[in-house]
């Protein structure tokens, strides 16, 4: 789909542990088409979602944040859990438009095309506090409810798909594997930094990953 709406990536500037919510411009809705309605409800679910948590977040919490009525968001999605994983898919479709396009502006070879690829998961728009917090809400959600849980699933495969493209085009061996080792190390990465950014910076993230890199295949 198209950008992501702008509060997925501007909700706060603290971080996750002093998230402070600022209020999603409200869409003239009586104007407006219905992917221009839906995107307005996405953007509210993922302000709540990274203002809030996975615990709370409500049909009505939404709404309110939308500037809208609790009718118009079931209108549109059939009630929190269908909102929740239509964000989660927006998010992530937003995410890998961004590092495909990091991977196509690469320079000529595999290596360059590989790094890319991990250094744009540590530079913004991915690397921000608030996406942060709404990926790990997404992740919190994930144990519990299994229609998340799927998408993540989903979500995960293709990633480690790319993943393992992009690692055998360098001569990478058992391939299977190390994108596994990768795509946690930076999940792991991301968690820590939506939990406590000041432990060390995007840069030092990136860096981590390269040396990892460079003793997987020099």
């Amino acid at each position: 789909m198209g950008s992501l709406p702008q509060i997925v990536l501007h909700v706060y500037n603290n971080g996750y542990s002093e998230a402070r919510a600022h209020p999603v411009a409200r869409a003239p809705f009586h104007r407006e088409g219905e992917a221009v309605r839906r995107d307005a409800l996405i953007a509210a679910t993922a302000q709540c979602l990274a203002t809030h948590g996975a615990g709370g977040i409500s049909v009505r919490m939404v709404a309110a944040a939308a500037g809208v009525s609790a009718g118009l968001v079931t209108h549109y999605f059939g009630g929190i859990d269908d909102l929740i994983a239509a964000t989660y898919h927006a998010t992530g479709d937003r995410i890998g438009a961004l590092l495909d396009a990091a991977v196509a502006a690469a320079g000529p070879t595999p290596r360059a095309r590989l790094s890319a690829y991990v250094e744009a998961n540590f530079r913004p728009p991915i690397s921000d506090p608030e996406l942060l917090a709404t990926w790990a809400a997404f992740w919190a959600l994930a144990g519990s409810n299994p229609a998340i849980a799927a998408i993540r699933d989903s979500v995960a495969a293709a990633t480690r798909a790319q993943v393992e493209s992009l690692l055998a085009a360098c001569g990478a061996r058992e391939t299977r594997l190390a994108a596994i080792g990768l795509t946690a190390l930076i999940d792991g990465l991301w968690l820590e930094r939506s939990l406590n950014p000041a432990t060390f910076s995007a840069a030092e993230a990136g860096a981590l990953a390269e040396r990892w890199l460079d003793a997987l295949i020099g």
